[in-house]
């Protein structure tokens, strides 16, 4: 298949597609800030009337955020005035305290700028910030189904085990980023930039393979004993094979909190001869793993997806232990801010609450404007149902230049993704080298075996676990 360069800019304006999606690929049924204190599972509130702001816009896209004349308690959450919406993170996770804390400030951030020009058609958004820390997930869950009218930007490692109390609530979700099998494939659930359990995206496997040849014979995966770690996992080893590496088993999988050495583990990975080393979270637990492989004197080529991207790992790597890190983005990094007006309202509106940055934080931005520009569409009669129907029409997404062009409607995930290489204390853009340009190609979306999905999916792509025969669907 011919390979294409993508630059963002005009071509990429963020459109809303009124059509459903073909029939190969149908999709049915389809605050808290860096400063809070609310206690693990419990809510707090944010919420702004400032003056309107200039920004017409968000990069290229039209600020779906406003005055307006909207009346009405539509559903719950919805009143003449308010729009309350849950959102949160992992924050006080403490093994790895402030986890994921970029995408609650990323909402934060979203929810002032959007309240700053108006709201939504005049009803201000007040943010109800849970932190579900890995696993207190279901106890936020079930305060969200009694106060919110959707789910926005939220990111929770441990989702999964809060989809059945989420879908008997009927609570549509617009979440940063999915994990559980059940809830990357959910009813009422579109995502910025989807994750289905049936694709992986495997651009950056593609592009290392052309950079580094020798490397094929000696793919490895650092396992975990998290199940949700374990199914994405499962799904790297399928996909890696179509890019044409040989998949070892190291036998190594950790704790998710933490192990008292990670020289034995590096022993293992020395020991089957990997060359190439799949890592799936970042922080300080594989810090140490990166460290004890540093100090058994294997020099691996490591790969990781958005979530590596921090700048806390930037400023760990003093030693120069990461410096063959390579993380694949569906997302302009942080660095291309001078050069990407979106990249540059995000970051602009982070600082102004004193947030964190970083691309899951993007994640949950372009999520938020998702929703938002659908909430937009229903005017005054604002229903979960009408913003459902508004999600699933959404089939060309780019967040206003965030992000590299996506189908939220049909959950189907983006083919294009640069790389991004840890460089001492710096992240640089690796390929392609030049700034604003994703490299793009069909076969980077891999259709992954039936085995890897981690739950059953029907006929319209929904994970059946947890279905019920009453969920929100999108109606035409």
């Amino acid at each position: 298949m011919q390979r294409r360069s993508m630059k963002l800019g005009a071509a990429f304006v963020a459109l809303l597609v009124a059509v459903s999606a073909c029939s190969s690929n149908k999709r049915g049924g389809g605050g808290g800030g860096p400063t809070s204190t609310a206690p693990v599972g419990a809510a707090s509130s944010v919420g702004s009337t400032g003056a309107a702001a200039d920004a017409a816009k968000f990069g290229t896209l039209d600020s779906p955020c406003g005055k307006g004349d909207a009346k009405g308690a539509t559903e719950q959450g919805v009143t003449d005035t308010l729009i309350s919406i849950g959102y949160g993170d992992d924050r006080g996770f403490a093994q790895n305290p402030g986890l994921n804390k970029e995408i609650g400030d990323a909402v934060k951030a979203m929810i002032k700028w959007c309240n700053d020009q108006g709201g939504i058609n005049g009803r201000t958004i007040k943010g109800d910030f849970y932190d579900a820390a890995i696993t207190q997930v279901n106890t936020a869950m079930q305060q969200a189904c009694k106060a919110d009218f959707m789910l926005v930007g939220e990111g929770w490692a441990g989702d999964e085990g809060a989809e059945q109390t989420r879908i008997g609530c009927k609570l549509p979700a617009v979440p940063a980023y999915t994990v559980g099998p059940d809830f990357a494939n959910a009813p009422m659930m579109y995502q910025a930039l989807p994750n289905p359990d049936d694709y992986q995206v495997a651009s950056i496997f593609y592009q290392l393979a052309k950079q580094f040849p020798g490397a094929l014979d000696g793919f490895a995966i650092a396992n975990s004993n998290l199940p949700a770690i374990q199914a994405t996992s499962a799904k790297v080893a399928a996909a890696v094979k179509t890019a044409g590496y040989k998949v070892l088993d190291c036998g190594v999988t950790t704790s998710y909190t933490g192990e008292p050495s990670y020289v034995p583990f590096a022993q293992k990975f020395k020991q089957c001869g990997a060359k190439i080393i799949y890592l799936p979270t970042p922080g300080p637990l594989t810090n140490n793993l990166i460290t004890a492989i540093h100090q058994v004197g294997l020099d691996p080529i490591y790969v990781m997806q958005a979530n590596g991207y921090t700048a806390d790992f930037a400023k760990w790597n003093t030693a120069g232990f990461g410096n063959k890190v390579y993380v694949m983005s569906a997302f302009e990094p942080l660095e291309n801010a001078a050069a990407v007006p979106a990249v540059r309202q995000y970051v602009d509106a982070v600082q102004a609450v004193g947030g964190k940055t970083a691309l899951l934080g993007m994640q949950g931005a372009s999520s938020f404007l998702l929703w938002a520009t659908a909430a937009k569409a229903c005017g005054a009669d604002l229903t979960r149902q009408c913003v459902v129907n508004n999600l699933a029409k959404e089939h060309e997404w780019t967040g206003g230049g965030l992000n590299a062009p996506t189908d939220p409607g049909a959950n189907l995930p983006s083919k294009c993704g640069l790389i991004l290489k840890l460089d001492g204390t710096k992240w640089v853009q690796d390929f392609p080298s030049e700034t604003g340009k994703f490299d793009c190609n069909d076969e980077y979306a891999v259709k992954t075996p039936e085995a890897t999905w981690g739950t059953t999916l029907n006929s319209d792509r929904i994970a059946t676990k947890f279905l019920t025969g009453d969920v929100i669907k999108p109606q035409s």
